[in-house]
């Protein structure tokens, strides 16, 4: 009974130490399901379409706009572009009728941008990713966390990015298409509190 005890002691001691996740299933909610756009509003010409359970677009130029607003959270999806992409997630839009990378935050999708500092992985203007990883002609992950001033993203399993900044504190999220084929799929949120 006593090393029941003391094991049991043990094992919470372990959980306090560790924290539990903050990713726990019932936690996320779902932005996009791949069946239709409800919950995003379409800001600039970009020909979005549905199909195979995702939102493909391939000419035009804009974004889709969540009409929710975000404090802290983190980040689910799924995207997928062909090599001359230029997409990005950005994150705590100022203005969600005049989204840019001034105005919020740019999680890039850009394997060929000129100037490589911040690439796919990185943060517009604010992070350089490392390392590099190439990204088209395939579905990739990204999770993007951002907590207080804390911003952290992963793509592909891989942290690229793990920095701070006070600049944007909340607002929408918006999915880019520039160039090239972009899709998006399997976008979920959780609110951490």
């Amino acid at each position: 009974m006593r090393y029941s005890l003391t094991m049991g002691a043990t094992f919470l001691l372990a959980l306090v130490t560790l924290g539990t996740p903050v990713s726990v299933q019932g936690q996320w909610t779902t932005l996009f399901d791949g069946t239709n756009l409800d919950g995003w509003e379409v800001l600039g010409n970009a020909n979005w379409e549905l199909g195979d359970g995702a939102v493909f677009a391939d000419s035009g130029s804009g974004f889709l706009v969540s009409e929710e607003s975000y404090d802290d959270f983190e980040l689910s999806l799924e995207f997928w572009v062909d090599e001359p992409a230029n997409s990005g997630i950005f994150i705590r839009c100022a203005d969600a009728q005049s989204v840019n990378d001034r105005n919020s935050y740019e999680v890039n999708i850009y394997d060929t941008r000129a100037d490589q500092t911040y690439r796919t992985g990185g943060i517009v203007h604010l992070a350089e990713p490392g390392p590099w990883l190439n990204t088209g002609g395939k579905w990739n992950t990204y999770q993007i966390r951002a907590e207080g001033s804390r911003l952290v993203v992963t793509l592909n399993g891989v942290q690229t990015v793990d920095t701070r900044d006070d600049q944007f504190r909340s607002g929408p999220l918006a999915l880019q298409y520039g160039a090239g084929r972009v899709g998006f799929r399997n976008v979920r949120i959780h609110e951490i509190d």
